[in-house]
Formats: C-alpha cells, structure tokens, sequence
C-alpha cells in the first residue's frame, strides 16, 4: 500500500477512536478541554512513534530469531511503559501545568489501547518500518484530531443549555456517537478500506 494511503486510511477512514473505538479511555478522560488535550495529543504521539519503531526491531530482531514471538504482548507493554515514564518525568520537571492537568490520565498512556493497538498492527499487517513509522504518525494525528475536536465540542457544551440529567458524561457520550457518525462519511474514502 502506499504511504499516502496508509496515513490516511490511519488519520481519517479507520480512526483509532472514533472507527476503531480504541482509546477511548483518555478520550473522555482528557478532552474537557482544548490544553489538556492538545498535551495529551503531544504525549500521545511521542510515545506511539517510539513505541512503533522500538517494538517493530526487538519483534523483527529480537522476538523472530529467538522464536519468542508468544512474548509480544508482554514486551510491548514494558516498551510503552518506558516511554511513558520517560514522558512523565519530563513533563514533571519542564511543563508541571500540563503535567497537573494530566492528573492520572498520563500514567494511564501505558495502558492506552491505541498505542498498544499500532504496535500489534504494525506486525499483523506485515508493515515495514517506514510503512509502520507512517502508519503510527497516521494514528496519533487521527488520535489528536478526535480529542481536539471533541475538547472544543465539550467545552462548547459547557454553556449551553442542557437538562441537568444530561450534563457530563451522558452528553459527551451523545455528542461522540454523533462525531463518530460523522467520521464514517469517510468511509471508503480513495478506495481505502
């Protein structure tokens, strides 16, 4: 497939949230507003780029060769718990506003489905590192693209007048079913599946 294909079909047409509906967690958990989910977006991205090209060696160099494939799914997670830790001590020490926001959502990014999910799916769809690296780009960019415009919906959501049983979490739900309605325009989109 070629590389135009594999970031759109990752961006738009198979969106890791709003098609897939992975990572959903820091979805509802970071998007009450535009800051916090532009860091998370940040974070998001860093780590899901490293995560994809150090799992993809160690699965290709390591894993394969020593028939220790049964392992992925453990040496993924300590891949991404690491670069998780790396994230949150920098954010800590340098941009401790972002960090408070994050509250326990940045520790959460180890357990993220989605980061999970690309480095799984870059080893199912048998992606070379560059199509992997582009795949993993694709998936962040439609991660940040769902939670920032799903922050800037609820924070709109704020001042309007809403019954009180539907405030929070039940209007967030609705509006997601509704974004997520929309994404599936894209659908088929070039030709990609």
């Amino acid at each position: 497939m070629n590389p135009a294909k594999i970031f759109l079909a990752a961006f738009l047409v198979n969106n890791i949230i709003l098609m897939r509906f992975i990572g959903l967690c820091p979805f509802f958990g970071v998007s009450t507003s535009l800051n916090t989910s532009a860091g998370m977006s940040a974070a998001v991205l860093f780590v899901m780029l490293l995560a994809a090209w150090v799992s993809w060696i160690l699965y290709h160099a390591l894993l394969i060769p020593l028939g220790l494939v049964f392992l992925r799914t453990a040496v993924f997670i300590l891949v991404i718990a690491a670069l998780v830790q790396f994230v949150e001590m920098f954010l800590k020490r340098y941009v401790r506003n972002l960090y408070s926001a994050m509250g326990i959502y940045l520790p959460l990014i180890t357990t993220n489905c989605a980061i999970l999910g690309v480095t799984f799916l870059n080893i199912d769809y048998k992606f070379n590192i560059l199509q992997a690296t582009i795949f993993a780009l694709g998936t962040a960019c439609g991660f940040a693209l769902a939670i920032i415009l799903f922050a800037a919906i609820r924070e709109r959501l704020e001042d309007a007048p809403i019954s009180p049983a539907f405030k929070g979490y039940p209007i967030a739900f609705i509006g997601a079913a509704l974004v997520s309605l929309a994404f599936m325009g894209f659908t088929a989109l070039f030709g990609i599946s």
